[in-house]
C-alpha cells in the first residue's frame, strides 16, 4: 500500500526540484572541470549537493522537511535545515530549539537554528521578511547549500497576488512568488502548485507535530485579514476556485512580466547615448510598459532601493517623457533625482 495521497504529492513535488538542484549541480560541476583548479573541480565532483529546509515548525514547511528527508537521501543529496528565530514572541528560542529537535530527529544535517533581530524599515511583516532572507542567505553561504526550500503554497500565492490588486501594482506584483528566486536559482518553492490543507494534511497522517504561528491569526496584519476574511468571503460571493484561479493568474502574468523584461533589457543600451544619458525621443517611442521599466531599471542601477522605488515613482519620472511641460526634477528614494536637460533624462544620485 503506497503513502497517502498528500503525502505521494508533497514528495513527488520536492523530488521534482532535487532532480532540478542535481542537474545545476553537475552543470556547475562540469563547468568547474573546466574552469577552475583541480582540487576544486575534484572536490565539486565528489561533494553531494547540499540542500536546506527554511522551517518555521509551521504545517507547511514541516511537510517540507518531511519529503525532502524522504527524497534526498534516494538521490544521494544532502539535507539539512534551517529555522530562523525572529525574536518576537515570548518562548521563540525555545520553540526554535523544538523545531532544531524535529528537525534532527528527521536525520537532517546539518539543522541550525538563528537568531535575527528585526527592524521597523517597511512595516512588521517586511522587516520580519528581510531579516529573515538575510539569515537564509548567510546560511546558505556559509553551509555551501546549492538551494533552500521554501514552504509557500498555492494559498500563499493567491494571497499574493490580491495584496498587489489592493496595491494597485503591476503585472510583475500580480506574478506572485516565483518558484525559483534569489541569487542563483537560490530559493526554491516546490508547494506552489499544493493547497495549504495538503500540507497540513500530510503532517497529520505522519503524526508530525505543528505550531501554528499566533500572527497568523493576528488581525493587526494584512496578510492574516485577508486569509481569515478576504479570501473566505471572496470564495462565498464568487464560488469556488477563487485561490487556483489567482495561482494560475500569477503564473500567466509572471510570463508576460518576464517577456517584458526581457524587452526592456534588450533595448535599454540603444535608448541611450554616447555619454549613457537617456535620450527622450527614443524613450517616446517604446511601449509604455517596456519605456518604464527601462526607467525602473535606471532607477535602480542611479541607487534608488528597489523596494522603496514604486509604481507612482516611475510614472513621475515617465511624465518627464509622455508630458513634458517644463517640470521640475523628480526625487526618487535614495536619494536619485530624475531631471530633463536637452531632450535628454539624467537620473543620478543628488
Amino acid at each position: 500500500m503506497g503513502p497517502h495521497p498528500a503525502v505521494a504529492a508533497i514528495r513527488l513535488a520536492v523530488r521534482r526540484v532535487l532532480h532540478e538542484v542535481l542537474t545545476q549541480h553537475a552543470e556547475h560541476t562540469q563547468h568547474a572541470e573546466h574552469t577552475d583548479t583541480a582540487a576544486a573541480a575534484a572536490r565539486a565532483t565528489r561533494e553531494c549537493p547540499l540542500v536546506l529546509v527554511a522551517c518555521s515548525g509551521g504545517a507547511d514547511s514541516m511537510a517540507l522537511a518531511s519529503a525532502l528527508a524522504f527524497e534526498a537521501p534516494k538521490l544521494s543529496v544532502r539535507a539539512g535545515g534551517i529555522t530562523i528565530d525572529h525574536g518576537l514572541q515570548d518562548g521563540s528560542a525555545q520553540r526554535a530549539a523544538d523545531v532544531v529537535a524535529r528537525l534532527t530527529a528527521m536525520d537532517l544535517d546539518p539543522v541550525e537554528a538563528v537568531a535575527v533581530r528585526v527592524g521597523r524599515e517597511g512595516g512588521p511583516e517586511a522587516a520580519a521578511r528581510d531579516a529573515r532572507y538575510a539569515a537564509l542567505d548567510e546560511a546558505a553561504e556559509r553551509l555551501g547549500a546549492s538551494a533552500v526550500l521554501l514552504g509557500h503554497t498555492r494559498d500563499d500565492q493567491a494571497e499574493t497576488v490580491l495584496l498587489g490588486l489592493a496595491r494597485g501594482s503591476g503585472i510583475r506584483s500580480l506574478s506572485g512568488m516565483a518558484a525559483v528566486s534569489g541569487a542563483d536559482g537560490r530559493y526554491r518553492r516546490p508547494f506552489l502548485q499544493i493547497d495549504r490543507q495538503t500540507a497540513r494534511t500530510a503532517c497529520m497522517v505522519q503524526s508530525l507535530p505543528v505550531w501554528d504561528d499566533p500572527h497568523n491569526a493576528d488581525p493587526a496584519y494584512t496578510r492574516s485579514r485577508l486569509r481569515h476574511e478576504g479570501l473566505p468571503a471572496l470564495e462565498k460571493a464568487l464560488g469556488k476556485g477563487v485561490v487556483e484561479a489567482l495561482a494560475r493568474t500569477a503564473s500567466l502574468s509572471r510570463d508576460d512580466a518576464d517577456a517584458l523584461d526581457r524587452w526592456a533589457a534588450d533595448v535599454a543600451a540603444r535608448v541611450r547615448d554616447e555619454s549613457g544619458a537617456l535620450e527622450c525621443a527614443k524613450l517616446f517611442d517604446l511601449p509604455a510598459a517596456v519605456r518604464r521599466r527601462v526607467l525602473r531599471r535606471a532607477a535602480i542601477e542611479a541607487g534608488a532601493p528597489a523596494g522603496s522605488l514604486f509604481a507612482r515613482h516611475v510614472e513621475e519620472v515617465d511624465r518627464l517623457i509622455t508630458g513634458w511641460r517644463g517640470q521640475r526634477a523628480i526625487n526618487l528614494p535614495g536619494r536619485v533625482e530624475a531631471r530633463r536637460q536637452g531632450g535628454r533624462l539624467v537620473i543620478r544620485q543628488g
